[in-house]
């Protein structure tokens, strides 16, 4: 066997496997006969089937099978040897002259070859990590929200602007017809409210759903309707009152605050409210973070320029997947997961050159400090070290998990990687003011 290649360009290249009669002639000779041995055919006893029938009828099968197995071991061997890093797989070039009965045979293969290309961190323009705080305002907001939940619930006569009014929104042409409690607070201006305030149970309130709460998306939750017909929706809705209550505040005492730490774990208003503090920046922690993760991602596929073998990509996207594709359909797709592609390349680049692979160690390391979170939440907090690596175990032996920790660990690795190496500037911003910039 003899394989050689034309690189036709940077990008692409040609593989021709030329296989002789001897690469082939004893496996396929050794198949038929163990075939002989058990063929089954009328007016033959079993083992005694002439070799020419058997020829005959499995020759040509077999012979395609194993040339198949010959070319697609050695072109991957082929690759590992020769050190190429290939896009894709490598795609055969279609032969409508191939004659199986001849002797020899020739293959091509197209290949897309990975582009070479450089990464750097260090942007002109430093890019942005956002240190989400909790203010005085979100804390003192937080409070509030909590002593309302734990406060008593008191039935009122009427709406005032402190009431919850639980009601039923119906729109007959939307088929819109659902129950909701809502607050004042989440009305928009100032007419919404006082068309409310004063009702009583049994009251209807013509409303109208443009502009009728501080945020659209909560027309999804108090109308259920869809998050496309959420934003711009204008339509009238009636608002039929079934209850009206108000929250009496909890009062700012011990058996408040065990409730809900844990008896004795915070014992004044000023260790609440720090509480409240450090267990919101942790969790606004995560969504920096993941906005760094984002912003850094965009700007290496936006600065590192190089190109791909596009013709080759969308020639593949045809035949790889369950379904094939149209050539049209192929170049939509390959336009769609373009920046994907590039940012895989870059990402592979960085992980090979800085040695972030995952190691075994480290996975399984992951999963016991996931698991032994899982199990605090449920109370248990000193779980045997035999209990922690069994459920580890257990949980490894998943392919999907496998994956899905292994990305979530990797994803971790490359933050701290570009924390350390990115130009990177440290902003502090409230969450309410990171929301309205980056999410409204």
């Amino acid at each position: 066997m003899q394989i050689t290649r034309e690189n036709i360009d940077a990008l692409n290249a040609v593989v021709k496997v030329d296989i002789a009669k001897e690469d082939y002639s004893d496996k396929v000779e050794k198949i038929l006969v163990d075939y002989r041995k058990s063929a089954n055919i009328p007016g033959f006893r079993k083992g005694h089937v002439p070799m020419s029938m058997v020829k005959k009828q499995y020759g040509k099968a077999v012979l395609v099978d194993e040339v198949n197995k010959l070319i697609q071991d050695a072109l991957g061997k082929y690759l590992v040897e020769e050190k190429l890093d290939v896009l894709g797989n490598p795609l055969p070039k279609p032969q409508d002259d191939l004659d199986w009965n001849s002797d020899a045979f020739t293959f091509e293969f197209e290949l897309g070859l990975s582009p070479d290309f450089e990464v750097n961190l260090k942007s002109k323009k430093a890019i942005t990590h956002y240190n989400i705080v909790a203010d005085k305002k979100m804390i003192d907001n937080q409070v509030e929200h909590l002593q309302k939940q734990y406060g008593k619930i008191i039935s009122q006569n009427e709406v005032t602007k402190d009431s919850e009014v639980t009601g039923t929104f119906v729109n007959e042409e939307k088929e819109i017809n659902n129950s909701a409690t809502i607050t004042l607070d989440k009305l928009k201006g100032k007419t919404n409210p006082k068309k409310l305030i004063g009702a009583k149970v049994g009251d209807t309130i013509e409303l109208k759903t443009k502009g009728l709460f501080n945020d659209d998306h909560d027309l999804m939750n108090f109308l259920k309707v869809s998050h496309d017909d959420a934003h711009g929706l204008d339509i009238p809705v009636s608002f039929t009152v079934t209850e009206i209550n108000e929250r009496e505040l909890a009062e700012l005492d011990q058996e408040f605050f065990d409730k809900l730490f844990g008896e004795g774990k915070v014992t004044t208003v000023t260790e609440l409210k720090e509480k409240i503090k450090e267990d919101s920046e942790k969790q606004f922690k995560q969504q920096g973070d993941q906005k760094l993760l984002n912003d850094v991602t965009e700007y290496l596929i936006e600065s590192t320029t190089f190109d791909l073998p596009a013709d080759f990509l969308q020639k593949w996207m045809q035949t790889a997947g369950e379904e094939p594709m149209t050539e049209e359909q192929a170049k939509e797709e390959y336009e769609k997961s373009e920046k994907s592609m590039r940012y895989q390349l870059i990402e592979g680049k960085l992980i090979k050159e800085h040695d972030l692979q995952v190691k075994f160690e480290e996975l399984k390391a992951y999963a016991v400090d996931m698991i032994k979170g899982q199990m605090a939440q449920f109370g248990q907090m000193n779980p045997s070290e035999k209990e922690l690596d069994d459920i580890a175990a257990r949980i490894l032996g998943n392919q999907e998990e496998v994956k899905r920790l292994t990305e979530q660990l990797m994803s971790q690795k490359l933050l701290s990687f570009y924390k350390e190496n990115a130009n990177l500037k440290t902003k502090d911003i409230t969450y309410d003011d990171f929301v309205k910039e980056f999410y409204s």
